[in-house]
Order: C-alpha cells, then structure tokens, then sequence
C-alpha cells in the first residue's frame, strides 16, 4: 500500500549572527526506506524535530522531497495529488480542516460535494460515524464552540466522509482528555477491523502499545527500526524490573539491602514501601525472588517488562544501530 524508497528532504535555514546571515542546511529526512502493507495500522515515533511530520506531509502530498521515491496505493501523492487525495483521509492534531464558523454538518456537506460522494453512500457513512463518534451531540454546533475533544471527533468525522482506504493521523489525540481519547481510540480499532490501512505518528507511546501492528522508529532524519513491538523491546534488550511490596510497619529494609542482599543493588522506595531490583537477562529469578522473601517482610511482588517508553527512551539516547538496512 506504501512504499517509500531512499527519501531524502532538506530544509535551508538562515542564522543571524551580527550584521551578517549564515545559511544552515537542515537534513530532514536522510535515505528512508519502508513499507506498509495493506490493512496495517503502522505507528510512527520519534522525538520532536526527528522528521515524523515531514515524512507524513510527503505521503500525504502536501511536500515534495528532493530526492528519493514514494508510491502509495500506486501513485505518486505529490505527482497525482488531485486523484491521490480522493482515497486518503488525513488528520494533523494541530490543524483543522473544518470550517470555524460552521456547524459540523454543514462542514460535512461541503466535503460530500468536494470528494463528489454520492447521497447514499454520503448517508450511510455519515450514519455510522455519528454513531462511533458520538456526534449527534455537537453536529449542529459551529467549530468554534467545541471543546478540544469534541473537535478531535468531528475533524475524524471529516477525514472518514468520502470513506477512504488509508488514513494518516498525526498526533490525533494530542491533548484530549481520557473520556474523548478513548473514544478516539475505539473508532480506529473499528477502522483497522474494517481493513483500513492506518499510519498513526504520535508522542503517546501508550497508543502505540494499544493500537499499532508494527512500529516504526525514527531519530535525527534516520530510520532506526521497523517492525513488531516485541522486536523494539529485544533490540534494546533492558532488563525486566522486580518490585516488592513490604509489609506495613516491617523493620527497615536497609540493613538487608546493604548487606547480605547488596549484590542486587536494590532500591528502597519509603514513600511506596516497596523494593525494586533491575533482573538481567541471565539472572535466575526464582532465586532472586527466594532471597528477598527469606530477608526481608514482603506481602506481594510483580516482575515486570521495561515500558515502551523506557526502550525508546533508550533507543534515542544510545543511538542504536538500525535495524532497517
């Protein structure tokens, strides 16, 4: 459904520096390579500034890069945009593509004549997101007047109205409160089951974990992963986390901690009374767990896999090798 090969878009930026301007180039994106199939619901991350958004304002036909190919749903979205744009829904967090002034239905009717949907399938389609968007409640209302949340809804609404078959979401959920959020998420989980083909970019890892199939990883314009999540979490290979919970009014933990158990350099937090140990890879956990409970007073203990914000966090930092060629 998309292909990306060897994309390549630089920005030229000017610096003052006394009476005099240096020019700056900023490399945007260097030699990206990827591909989406048809009905996956890829998320893409990346710290500010890592070129996410220039990647989807590519795809989406709105930029053109100064080197390199993109194919998608086999055309060339800065080549074609006009017939391209017929079969793409797009959202940005940030921008609207409502009218501020105008009820949302009437919004909606501007787009029907726009994408010349016709008045069935206008219908139908409008029938189904006033029921997964819960839109009755604001479509009579200006833009201006909707919360944030609401807003998010209705710009999802305009996105779906021609019925397209690939969406690109960037930064989605940006700000919304957990009631509108989830309701979000739960229409794109519907999307995906209708065989959508999603590209979500976002600074929410949570939705990542919720949502997306494969994840795809970028860093200073370069392409550091493609692929599952569980491949994410064993490229960075952190170490699983133990927590104990000690019980109330149990004696100090300190003595124990830096004594006979000082090997684990464990961590003693008082304010949750409880204990947290990093378990390597090679390390035998039952034991760890028997040593613990055999010194110290624990009423219950998790072990845990490093969040995915930790693993990117790492990633970022670390500046891995990539694994995408």
């Amino acid at each position: 459904m998309i292909s990306v090969e060897r994309l390549q878009k630089n920005y030229t930026v000017f610096q003052r520096r006394g009476l005099t301007r240096k020019r700056k180039i900023i490399r945007a994106l260097q030699d990206i390579s990827f591909t989406v199939k048809r009905g996956e619901f890829l998320g893409y991350i990346g710290p500010n500034g890592a070129g996410k958004s220039t990647t989807i304002k590519i795809l989406t036909g709105i930029m053109t890069p100064d080197s390199g190919q993109v194919r998608v749903n086999n055309m060339t979205p800065y080549r074609e945009r006009r017939k391209y744009v017929r079969g793409i829904g797009v959202v940005f967090g940030q921008k609207t593509q409502l009218w501020w002034d105008l009820p949302v239905k009437d919004t909606y009717a501007l787009l029907k004549e726009i994408y010349a949907v016709p008045k069935d399938t206008f219908n139908r389609q409008l029938k189904t997101l006033r029921e997964y968007l819960t839109l009755d409640e604001i479509i009579e209302q200006p833009v201006r007047q909707l919360s944030l949340g609401q807003r998010m809804r209705a710009e999802l609404g305009a996105a779906m109205i021609h019925d397209p078959d690939i969406l690109f979401l960037d930064e989605p959920t940006i700000g919304l409160d957990v009631i509108s959020k989830q309701k979000v998420l739960e229409f794109l989980k519907v999307l995906h089951e209708t065989g959508k083909t999603i590209f979500l970019t976002t600074h929410d890892l949570k939705d990542i974990e919720t949502l997306c199939e494969e994840v795809l990883v970028i860093n200073s314009g370069t392409l550091v992963y493609k692929g599952k999540l569980q491949g994410l979490r064993d490229m960075a290979r952190l170490p699983k986390t133990l927590r104990a919970k000690l019980a109330e009014n149990s004696p100090s933990p300190d003595i124990a901690i830096n004594g006979s158990l000082a090997k684990y350099n464990l961590r003693h937090d008082p304010a949750s009374g409880s204990i947290h140990v990093e378990l390597e890879g090679s390390s035998n956990h039952a034991l760890v767990v028997k040593e613990l409970m055999q010194n110290l007073d624990i009423v219950d203990f998790r072990i845990t896999d490093p969040s995915i914000e930790e693993i990117v966090r790492y990633i970022y930092t670390n500046k891995m090798p990539s694994n995408c060629g």
